[in-house]
């Protein structure tokens, strides 16, 4: 079927708008990249196919002769596919995802937010291996728990598929000492996280001076 007959909410490009990637399948992905397929053939088929065609990581490695040829695919489109593995190759070269092991690091991470005006509340989204996969702000304002639900911090933790979560804010009052609120948001969402199966490993207080974990304070 081709693309442009497919129900709105269905085609490639608004589910990445209303989703994000990572709910794409690969094939979904590589449609928003060809955008059309030849007379006759869905993009969305194309896509299939090229991808049974060129299966694991063979599609990444694959020439400019080996794509053009490719029935639907042509000169540009195989251009454009080579030209997109070769920029991702590019800007990930050389680059790990950061591995947060402790307070330190954390504070070391946040150094966009130590000194703001206003409390930030960020989550650092962990796999098994303790990397980072994300990192987000859900929140900035005073920390309570009517502004911290744990949909906000869990929701894209389910998305991302991650294993842990470290959560943290900054104190603009320069205090490294955690509030009642504070203590009351940690555990909220640490038991929140038992029941999902997401360990929340700690909650880090930042400021511009130095950092106070809840976990060495046997709060958490």
């Amino acid at each position: 079927m081709p693309i442009k007959i497919i129900h709105k909410i269905e085609q490639p490009r608004e589910m990445l708008e209303k989703y994000g990637p990572e709910k794409l399948t690969d094939s979904q992905l590589l449609a928003i990249l060809l955008r059309t397929g030849p007379k006759g053939t869905g993009v969305l088929d194309l896509s299939a196919n090229i991808l049974r065609k060129f299966s694991g990581a063979k599609l990444s490695n694959a020439s400019f002769t080996e794509l053009k040829n490719v029935h639907g695919l042509g000169p540009a489109k195989a251009c454009e596919i080579v030209a997109c593995f070769e920029l991702g190759r590019r800007l990930l070269k050389d680059k790990r995802a950061a591995i947060i092991l402790s307070p330190r690091q954390v504070w070391e991470e946040l150094k966009d937010i130590r000194d703001n005006k206003k409390e930030n509340f960020v989550v650092f989204f962990l796999d098994t291996q303790n990397q980072e996969v994300k990192r987000e702000v859900v929140s900035v304002g005073t920390l309570n728990s009517s502004l911290i639900h744990p949909r906000e911090v869990f929701e894209p933790a389910i998305r991302y598929l991650v294993s842990h979560v470290i959560i943290a804010h900054n104190h603009p009052s320069g205090s490294l000492e955690p509030s009642d609120e504070d203590i009351t948001v940690t555990k909220r969402l640490a038991d929140a996280g038992k029941v999902l199966g997401i360990e929340v490993l700690d909650h880090v207080i930042v400021t511009k001076t130095g950092f106070a974990s809840f976990k060495e304070k046997n709060l958490i």
